[in-house]
């Protein structure tokens, strides 16, 4: 008899070997799965993720979830090949090819800093919406989003600096400082008013050739929607970017202002970008958050309406998709599930 143990033995430590290898073997995906959720009108800790001063506040009741989506393979983490697996499997989870999100010329400070400006733009704009719609006092400005690692206003301007003029005009619009500085030759400077901390000073910058529009000069700046008002709010989030949570944001700041019970004490959740003018736009990563609000127990869940087709299609059981394309009709939305007169619109 052929003694069969010896092939046995090395076939064994060869698949234990290839096992452990793809589990700890760094794969070119990112898998998206369920994050945290946080309620608008809720604490974190002792600080309320929403604090409005200057003007009287409510109580409120309920809750109005903003939701997120966690990612492991992302820079700064690990992904192995059963983290795919699982992903594959698990219907809350994608699996997405890395270089789609993280392209290999971005770095991992580059993305932190994208998504901390884009997640404090949200913030702006989700303030100036709710204050519009509340017919509260809000004045446009322009803010600097962000300054190009190797653009003219490198080292003269910062993120958060605020426009008010270009060349002596007044601006309140980023397309009024696009428009003031794009038609203009490439290599003449231009001088904006910029207060930064509180400081007003003028600062002088050479333009150059616009890099992807021909013909046109630039400043090498994001530039984005700024405000002034007497009404302060205050919006404590750490550890959480980009622009999704806008319309959460504007919803709060709403219930906060005002003595109507937006939810009627039940659990929202939802989802979307807002600009200042309170329109609603298109996320990613809608399934993972819906799966995240059922589990955080959310029964209604307010989705953007370019995602409706993705929000039906996860199939998720036991929360209502409502279709909204701006606060009024997320507002309105809610009157209509509280009062029980009026239209839902749903996806």
């Amino acid at each position: 008899m052929t003694d069969r143990s010896g092939p046995q033995l090395l076939a064994g430590v060869v698949l234990t070997a290839g096992l452990f290898v793809a589990a700890v073997l760094p794969v070119p995906y990112v898998v998206l799965s369920p994050g945290p959720v946080y309620d608008t009108l809720g604490t974190l800790g002792d600080t309320p993720l929403i604090k409005v001063t200057g003007a009287p506040t409510y109580p409120t009741t309920g809750r109005l979830d903003l939701t997120t989506v966690s990612e492991i393979g992302a820079p700064g983490s690990r992904l192995s090949v059963v983290d795919v697996l699982r992903g594959w499997i698990d219907r809350g989870e994608a699996v997405v090819p890395r270089e789609i999100l993280y392209p290999p010329e971005v770095t991992e400070q580059d993305i932190e800093q994208e998504n901390a400006a884009a997640m404090a733009d949200s913030q702006d704009a989700a303030t100036v919406a709710a204050l519009r719609w509340l017919k509260l006092p809000v004045t446009l400005t322009v803010a600097v989003q962000a300054v190009s690692a190797d653009g003219p206003s490198k080292g003269l301007l910062e993120h958060g600096d605020r426009i008010e003029s270009v060349d002596g005009v007044a601006v309140s619009t980023p397309e009024q400082v696009r428009d003031r500085i794009g038609p203009r030759a490439p290599g003449t400077p231009v001088t904006l008013r910029i207060v930064r901390d509180g400081v007003g000073r003028d600062v002088t910058i050479t333009t150059r050739a616009h890099p992807d529009v021909p013909g046109r000069a630039y400043i090498g700046i994001s530039p984005s929607v700024g405000y002034t008002s007497p009404v302060t709010v205050t919006i404590k989030l750490d550890d959480v970017g980009g622009p999704s949570a806008g319309l959460m944001f504007s919803l709060g700041i709403v219930d906060r202002l005002t003595p109507e019970q937006e939810t009627a004490g039940a659990h929202v959740a939802g989802t979307g970008t807002i600009d200042a003018d309170g329109r609603v736009g298109p996320i990613g990563g809608v399934e993972q958050k819906l799966f995240g609000a059922q589990e955080a127990g959310a029964t209604v869940f307010l989705v953007p309406a370019d995602n409706c087709a993705d929000a039906v299609a996860a199939g998720v059981e036991g929360v209502r998709l409502v279709k909204v394309d701006s606060l009024a009709g997320a507002l309105a939305a809610l009157t209509a599930l509280r009062t029980g007169s009026g239209t839902v619109p749903g996806c």
